[in-house]
């Protein structure tokens, strides 16, 4: 599991287990982030009308540079 999401949230997860996290508590710590990122980075929310429009679980704490990462492949399609 924490490979699929280290293809997702590499660089957390690198920052994670460089803190000395075990493997556990880094897949506590960024899967749901693994989840909504992946969703915002395939283009789900490109089209959207409105924030009413986001389904409940679209948004995630993230730093500025995943927001940065999602921007950039916004600004590619």
């Amino acid at each position: 599991h924490c490979l699929a999401v280290r293809a997702v949230c590499q660089r957390e997860i690198d920052c994670d287990r460089g803190h000395g996290y075990s493997w556990k508590i880094t897949l506590l710590r960024n899967y749901w982030k693994s989840k909504v990122k992946q969703e915002w980075l395939s283009g789900k929310y490109s089209n959207i009308s409105s924030q009413f429009s986001l389904p409940e679980r679209s948004m995630y704490p993230m730093d500025a540079d995943t927001w940065g990462e999602i921007l950039e492949a916004e600004l590619e399609r």
